[in-house]
């Protein structure tokens, strides 16, 4: 057995951990689970997690390729079939012709945005996200030791990133990126076609990245999202099989970048992640020839959206962000409390109805707001609704 040597020194954690917040949507649902582990009921809408499974298009196809034999690597960009059926999406939803070889497979929209950001930004360098916001941005930022500068959302300007907000931020310091999400999570909320138009045609004139985040495409109740490269061919667009496509735990999604990213993104993705799995793009290819199965799913959010829209102020929640696509209400409950993250823990232990804090997603306003994911079931949104009623009562 070998003895432990006293005062000798002890390697340190990198100092940037210090910078890189927990995830609290990640934490709430772990605390579901210990409830759910004691006994009890949990209705989850904390998690953007489609309740359907994969279409069943793509279950059959990666069976056949399991019962095929091999599953082995691909090229780090991802198969060919795939990237050319990327770009057919592009052509075919959006108007937007698309070489396949600006599109890179990733492991997860999540492997996207790191690469993305290696590729586009140098140490140090300031990129501008909103509050509220995905944490994962500011995250994943902080990690690389790039710098997240906030632009705060209001409700003057329509709860979106505006060109002219991104002027006034580039002009009090430089920035060297934005990222934009359309439409957005927490809230739902769209940037509309001439918004996004001029967000891109700013950061052309004055030299910046613009990143697109456009994960909750084809989840839209009412217009549907444009893309960016729809108006701005040198836009960096992300995008994902885990929300319309319910294929989360598949981890695949794409990007789609200007010619001259493709290489240097290659060498990363070779170095990163060797090739997104393989499984997993053979059933995000078949994904897309299950559209009406897809858009049943979609029917159930819009009646989950529609319902809480209605119900819930009669809980005494009037306030929210638009809820133009996603699955998601950002609602304020400043009239119940000031502490989000207190009200989601006694929400959770009292109610069983799980929901993420305002804090995850903006760190100053968040402590007065909750995000409500309606991607569950219609019974769960209103059991959900039932089991909120006196218990709001009582919240006063």
């Amino acid at each position: 057995m070998t003895k432990s040597l006293p005062n000798l020194p002890q390697p340190l954690v990198a100092r940037r951990m210090e910078r890189v917040s927990s995830f609290l949507a990640m934490d709430v649902l772990s605390a579901a689970a210990a409830k759910e582990r004691r006994g009890d009921s949990v209705v989850h809408m904390e998690v953007g997690q489609p309740s359907a499974p994969a279409p069943r298009a793509a279950r059959e196809a990666a069976r056949a390729a399991l019962d095929h034999g091999r599953i082995g690597y691909t090229e780090a960009l991802g198969m060919a079939s795939l990237r050319e059926r990327i770009a057919r999406h592009y052509r075919d939803t959006y108007g937007v012709s698309l070489s396949p070889e600006r599109v890179v497979v990733t492991t997860g929209s999540s492997a996207g945005f790191v690469l993305a950001f290696l590729s586009l930004f140098d140490r140090g360098q300031r990129v501008a996200i909103t509050a509220p916001g995905y944490p994962a941005y500011r995250n994943i930022l902080e990690a690389l030791d790039l710098e997240p500068v906030v632009i705060p959302l209001t409700k003057a300007d329509g709860w979106i990133m505006t060109a002219e907000a991104v002027e006034r931020a580039h002009a009090a310091k430089p920035l060297h990126g934005i990222l934009a999400m359309s439409p957005a999570n927490p809230s739902g909320t769209m940037i509309g076609r001439d918004a996004l138009r001029e967000l891109g045609e700013t950061c052309r004139r004055l030299g910046l990245w613009f990143v697109s985040d456009e994960i909750y495409h084809g989840l839209t109740y009412g217009e549907p999202a444009t893309t960016a490269l729809a108006s701005d061919d040198d836009a960096v667009v992300i995008n994902s099989f885990s929300k319309y496509y319910c294929m989360t735990g598949w981890r695949i999604g794409w990007i789609v970048v200007p010619e001259r990213l493709v290489r240097p993104i290659e060498r990363l993705a070779q170095n990163l992640y060797i090739s997104p799995p393989y499984l997993s793009q053979v059933a995000a290819l078949a994904a897309f020839d299950a559209i009406d199965e897809l858009e049943a799913v979609k029917a159930g959010y819009a009646a989950n959206r529609a319902m809480l829209l209605e119900e819930l102020p009669r809980l005494g929640i009037t306030e929210m962000h638009p809820v133009d696509g996603a699955f998601y209400i950002y609602a304020d409950i400043a009239r119940f409390t000031n502490d989000s993250i207190g009200f989601a823990r006694r929400m959770l232990e009292e109610t069983g109805v799980a929901a993420t804090p305002g804090l995850d997603f903006d760190p100053t306003e968040g402590q007065h707001y909750l995000r409500l994911s309606f991607a569950g079931s219609e019974t769960d949104c209103r059991e959900a609704v039932r089991r909120l009623k006196t218990w709001m009562g009582k919240a006063e």
